[in-house]
């Protein structure tokens, strides 16, 4: 196998991955990592001292390639599959690059960081990071309005960070029942096979996360 991904099936970061292997049939083996295992986290701290999946092993380039972005770039380079994830118009890919920003920023992070605050048990003030999320849901409902992915004509790597982010973003902040635009991007998104995929595989780690009990029933039943 030329590809090694280090992983977690929970991991929203590692969703984005995954999307993108799937979407375009990309042959890997997959090594779990259990952060909470010493032996996982030295082996992962090997290859990216931050200890951070999801990290992808080239064997045979040799690489090692960290970070959710540039790994779906690496495999649009190098692992190109019919369904280029980066358009090949320098404009197009600079508005792909953007959306996908936009998801890891505004709503993946803020979705992170309540998530750590209940994880932890911090008890901190999240008033900013809902606000983030509120406005980054209200950008999102005006985008969608005229359009069925959020960057081009068809399935990106900015809805493949799209997916992670706004399924666990809404089980801490639901979407507002008037944004019907927001509301039928995500169920396309939901639709799509490799997302499909991706949500089964994490359902038996779901009961981990500190808001499982706010995921639909739909997902965690695996009645999609």
């Amino acid at each position: 196998m030329a590809l090694t991904l280090y992983y977690h099936p929970l991991s929203s970061f590692c969703h984005k991955v995954l999307i993108a292997l799937y979407e375009n049939n990309i042959a890997f083996e997959k090594r779990f990592i259990d952060l909470g295992n010493e032996a996982d986290r030295s082996e992962l701290r090997a290859i990216w001292p931050f200890t951070k999946f999801p990290v992808l092993h080239d064997h045979v380039r040799h690489r090692d390639v960290p970070e959710s972005t540039i790994i779906i770039e690496y495999l649009d380079h190098f692992f190109a599959g019919e369904m280029p994830l980066i358009p090949a118009d320098w404009d197009a890919a600079l508005d792909v690059r953007l959306w996908d920003r936009f998801f890891d920023i505004y709503v993946h992070i803020p979705m992170q960081q309540i998530v750590a605050n209940r994880h932890t048990g911090a008890q901190g003030a999240m008033g900013k990071e809902h606000a983030t999320l509120d406005l980054a849901y209200g950008m999102l409902e005006e985008r969608m309005a005229s359009r069925t992915w959020v960057a081009g004509s068809h399935f990106t790597m900015a809805d493949c960070a799209a997916v992670p982010a706004l399924f666990y973003a809404s089980t801490l902040q639901r979407f507002p029942s008037e944004y019907a635009h927001l509301h039928a991007y995500f169920e396309r998104l939901m639709e799509r096979p490799s997302v499909k995929r991706v949500i089964q595989e994490a359902q038996p780690y779901f009961h981990l996360y500190p808001f499982a009990d706010a995921i639909p029933a739909r997902f965690r039943t695996g009645e999609q």
